[in-house]
């Protein structure tokens, strides 16, 4: 194994990394995973002005937003395997190439075609990272407490990009011009680049079994011919011959999905014996509903402040203050919270909470000082409900899953979650385009959101175990 000082001789066996890891190496690997969730919060203010400079749609700005989604939702089970079969640095490293090249690119884009396919492109560097940070920490750190924490800054990244996405995509946009939104992750990826090219070990390569192509491909065809139909049903037609393609396909894909699954054994990029667990379930329908109501409110409130408010970009970022802020700072409690008494009733407060943020909002979607008023609690409430929410989901997820599995369980996690975040941009958005008048849209959304949020709730607290080991220890 290679030391500190020698990280081009990174050994690929199981020898433990010498010495204690530098704080500099957790800062590397965690602002790589910052700048991959900063791109899913940052576009969302920025919208409106994509939208005068390329003179595209709604359906357009749904694409540019999807776009990133569909493909790091589809992979991130794949990208797990290869970081495990080819080693966690190495894909780390190739990854945060990607992101920053393909960000440069993106920040040139001259037309709405272009731009999403270079977003689908992001979107799969954007998985290749995630899983391989996390692989990267636990090896770097032997000491269970010292993993511990590592593991807990890593994982409170999460509040801190969501916090930071609007409001520094308005300050871009308002000052520089949206293609910045873009450029800031090529310095990002730079520095991230070369503190791990410098100081990141090489996890164990483990001969997994083969790659599950079929289902990895019938994933992806589920996904993006059901946001497709989404998206486009509503300028189409709804009898349009392909959005009702996209629907069938989607039909299909999911069918051989589950087929492929139940007959690859192993090499499973989902086993299907894991959902035998009524906790692993929950906690995956309840991740996927949580971002639902979170991706769609922010999709649907950005273009609502700019285009019915009349706010600037930067307004806009700020407005969102109070659904951030309570990100940034309160998973600290929650996971001491769960910590004490299970994954169960924080997870149904935070559902409850973001439900009733979402729907105290629906009435008000005029312009006076009560609507204003109105606004700041929702999205308080909103943001704590947040905070509350996610992180009892992943205890949750943990503590229903075999050791073995935990791995696959935390992708499931996230990849239920990153479809979520596509279905809730796609079918809000359809709301919000068929209704006659912005305000309107953003009324019928909100409402909509907060069913999907509160059902999640029934299923949070009805599927969700109590007090789980992983949680208490």
């Amino acid at each position: 194994m290679a030391t500190q000082a020698e990280p081009q001789r990174a050994s690929v066996t199981d020898e433990e990394p010498a010495g204690k890891p530098s704080r500099a190496l957790l800062v590397g690997l965690s602002l790589g995973y910052f700048m991959v969730l900063l791109d899913m919060t940052v576009v969302s203010v920025a919208l409106p002005a994509i939208s005068r400079d390329l003179r595209i749609g709604l359906s357009g700005l749904q694409w540019v937003t999807n776009g990133y989604t569909i493909t790091f939702a589809a992979l991130l089970l794949t990208a797990g395997w290869l970081s495990d079969r080819y080693g966690g640095r190495r894909i780390f490293l190739w990854g945060l190439v990607a992101f920053g090249v393909l960000s440069g690119v993106s920040a040139a884009a001259s037309s709405l075609s272009t731009l999403v396919v270079l977003r689908l492109a992001l979107g799969v560097a954007g998985a290749l990272l995630l899983p391989a940070s996390l692989a990267l920490i636990t090896h770097a750190y032997t000491d269970a407490a010292e993993r511990a924490r590592a593991v807990g800054s890593w994982a409170a990244i999460t509040g801190a990009a969501l916090a930071a996405g609007p409001l520094v995509g308005g300050v871009l946009t308002d000052t520089v011009g949206w293609r910045c939104i873009f450029l800031i992750n090529v310095p990002l990826a730079a520095v991230s680049l070369a503190v791990t090219w410098r100081l990141a070990p090489e996890t164990a390569r483990k001969q997994r079994g083969g790659l599950d192509l079929t289902g990895q491909f019938s994933g992806v065809v589920a996904l993006a011919a059901l946001v497709y139909a989404l998206i486009e049903g509503p300028s189409e037609g709804w009898s349009d011959g392909g959005v009702l393609i996209g629907f069938a396909l989607a039909a299909l894909a999911v069918v051989a999905f589950l087929v492929a699954e139940s007959r690859a054994g192993d090499a499973a990029m989902l086993p299907l014996r894991m959902f035998r667990s009524r906790g692993f379930s929950a906690a995956l329908a309840s991740g996927l509903l949580a971002n639902f109501g979170l991706s769609g409110l922010l999709f649907v409130l950005s273009l609502f402040f700019q285009e019915s408010r009349g706010y600037s970009s930067l307004s806009a970022g700020l407005a969102f203050l109070p659904l951030t802020l309570p990100t940034a700072f309160n998973p600290i409690w929650t996971g001491r919270l769960v910590g004490r008494i299970g994954p169960r009733r924080p997870a149904t407060i935070g559902f409850v909470l973001m439900g009733m943020g979402a729907l105290l909002q629906a009435p008000f979607t005029g312009g006076s000082g009560v609507d204003l008023t109105v606004t700041v609690v929702g999205l308080l409430a909103f943001g704590f409900g947040v905070s509350f929410a996610l992180p009892a989901l992943v205890a949750g997820t943990a503590g229903s899953v075999p050791a073995d599995l935990a791995g696959i369980g935390a992708g499931a996690l996230n990849s239920a979650r990153q479809v979520g975040a596509s279905l809730g941009v796609a079918a809000l958005g359809v709301i919000l385009g068929l209704a006659p008048t912005n305000a309107d849209g953003t009324r019928w959304a909100l409402v909509a959101g907060a069913a999907a949020l509160l059902f999640g709730a029934l299923l949070a607290g009805t599927g969700l175990r109590g007090k789980s080991p992983s949680a208490a220890g």
